[in-house]
């Protein structure tokens, strides 16, 4: 894909995304179709339907992770140190938007905060995430066996490990409101995981 239209598309699933949780917060997540999200995002149907397939796929997409290419993401993720490779993709993801926390503050209801807390509040939208982290699991499984010094099966558990350990240390986050940076409860919560999922004590 040329750089002109991935940017394009970038864009468009960025406008498409947040025209959608403006109208899920106004209205509720069940009373929204995909097709007033793009007429809200002055797409067609088509294209929503194309770029993120269902409605729940529209929350559940991490839009700079998912765009990444295997080599980039190999590029970021140390498998030496997995927990805090993921701990420094977290507090990237969340410098520029803020915590985000509910209330009545300057951010109340911006950051991780306004996307994530659907992974929560919604059935569908929590089994979608759960998909979404299986895929990701699959995608950091070679980069571990590759460069980890572990054989597949142990990637594919460390992988794992670190998709649903960070989303258990998300839902603290939620079930907290937010009151600390994500990257705090995900560094909390993998901390026991440390020793385990040292790849270089692997052989």
């Amino acid at each position: 894909m040329s750089g002109l239209r991935e940017r394009w598309r970038l864009k468009a699933m960025r406008a498409i995304q947040e025209r959608a949780l403006d109208l899920f917060d106004e209205r509720g997540f069940a009373a929204v179709t995909i097709e007033e999200v793009a007429a809200a995002a002055e797409v067609s149907p088509s294209s929503v339907y194309r770029i993120f397939g269902t409605k729940e796929g529209i929350v559940v997409t991490d839009i700079e992770f998912d765009a990444m290419s295997p080599e980039a993401l190999a590029g970021i993720f140390d498998p030496a140190d997995p927990v805090g490779s993921l701990v420094q993709a977290v507090r990237a993801y969340e410098a520029p938007q803020g915590d985000g926390p509910p209330g009545d503050g300057p951010q109340a209801g911006k950051g991780p905060w306004r996307r994530v807390r659907y992974f929560f509040a919604e059935p569908s939208v929590r089994m979608a995430v759960c998909a979404t982290l299986d895929r990701a699991g699959q995608r950091l499984t070679p980069v571990i066996a590759e460069r980890g010094g572990v054989n597949e099966t142990q990637a594919r558990v460390i992988a794992n490990a670190l998709a649903f350990g960070y989303f258990a240390a998300l839902e603290q986050w939620y079930l907290d409101g937010g009151e600390r940076p994500i990257a705090a409860y995900v560094e909390d919560g993998l901390r026991p995981l440390r020793g385990v999922l040292d790849t270089s004590s692997h052989q």
